[in-house]
């Protein structure tokens, strides 16, 4: 009885472990088809039906593929039809410069905001003389 204890537990074992994990892949649901995100809704979407047809799908890949086109002519500097590793660090600094630049200007705006609602007049380089 002693030699069929460690095979009767390993069934046993086997047999809960089957139990337990068939429940969970019945749960997965089928493959999604995904849409397009709210931002190219938002934009493509031209009869506001809630969904691209297939004009408005057609011009959102235009689009996306002249980007593609705008950012290999910007940043593919070996012409070899993609952005490696180098090439993608420069497009890298040339968006945290653009950022920097952003944030820069709305920081600006709102000094000029809080200047303007304190009833000062903002100083411009041009003023400062």
């Amino acid at each position: 009885m002693n030699t069929k204890l460690p095979r009767l537990l390993a069934v046993a074992f086997a047999t809960c472990a089957l139990i337990a994990v068939a429940p969970a892949q019945e749960a997965k649901p089928e493959h999604k088809e995904k849409g397009p995100s709210k931002a190219n809704l938002e934009k493509y979407d031209a009869n506001k039906d809630g969904k691209l047809d297939e004009a408005e799908t057609a011009k959102m890949n235009a689009d996306k593929e002249a980007a593609k086109q705008a950012r290999l002519a910007k940043y593919d500097t070996n012409k070899d039809g993609k952005v490696d590793k180098t090439e993608a660090e420069v497009e890298k600094a040339d968006k945290e410069k653009a950022k920097a630049e952003r944030e820069k200007a709305k920081a600006e705006k709102q000094a000029a905001k809080e200047a303007k609602k304190a009833g000062h007049e903002p100083k411009s380089p041009q003023n400062q003389n």
